[in-house]
């Protein structure tokens, strides 16, 4: 059997990112994130680079330290009223090939004592792109019901973001979907337990999971013109 990627000292060290979030200490500090943190976070994703290949050719598992898959755990805050300069988390994405050209779903793995989850889809995006979407599952609701009300997808899987109160502009507030329609992010996830995290299972859990997220990745991709 494998071993694992991740261990308690990964939740340790973020742990005390968290309290002590400040420069200085985690220049002090660097070596045990490369060990505990970055460096087990980008064999996992380079252990996903062929697998991710048999569910889609166009997503890319990028095990790069630098504009890879790997989230940056430098926080960007420039226009944020937190000015602590460190993620207490860490994360990476599954992206498609074509994701600097035009909005794009992703696969997404978030590391995270008490809130690791496996997740995937389109968050927060841009007022077009949000249109675009709910035009779509509008032009195209029986697709949509088949790939997120599938009972074993929901059993598996639940939304996350937040969603308007009231009906989006143009829209029907007696549309059989108008719930979905109401979401501001179109982003499902699963939560993963501590021990799942440290165990060698987690790449296999991941790969799982991303094949039961590819229905709905599909489905965005599709709806965004672009190939999955």
């Amino acid at each position: 059997m494998s071993q694992p990627h991740f261990t308690p000292q990964t939740f340790r060290f973020l742990e005390r990112l968290a309290v002590h979030n400040e420069r200085p200490w985690f220049k002090a500090h660097q070596d045990e994130y490369e060990a505990q943190v970055r460096e087990p976070f980008l064999a996992l994703i380079a252990s996903l680079v062929e697998p991710l290949v048999t569910i889609s050719p166009h997503f890319r598992a990028d095990p790069r330290k630098l504009g890879g898959s790997l989230f940056r755990i430098q926080r960007d805050v420039r226009f944020s009223n937190n000015k602590q300069p460190y993620k207490t988390w860490a994360g990476a994405r599954l992206f498609h090939e074509r994701r600097r050209e035009r909005p794009a779903p992703s696969f997404y793995l978030h590391i995270q004592r008490g809130n690791s989850f496996v997740g995937g889809g389109i968050w927060h995006p841009e007022s077009k792109t949000l249109r675009t979407l709910r035009d779509f599952i509008v032009d195209n609701p029986a697709a949509w019901t088949q790939t997120v009300h599938d009972p074993a997808f929901e059993r598996r899987f639940q939304f996350w973001g937040e969603s308007l109160f009231r009906t989006p502009r143009g829209y029907d507030p007696d549309h059989p979907l108008i719930e979905d329609l109401k979401r501001k992010s179109f982003a499902v996830g699963k939560n993963l337990t501590d021990d799942l995290v440290c165990s060698p299972q987690l790449q296999d859990t991941m790969v799982r999971n991303c094949k039961a997220l590819a229905p709905l990745i599909d489905y965005l991709c599709v709806a965004l013109g672009l190939e999955f």
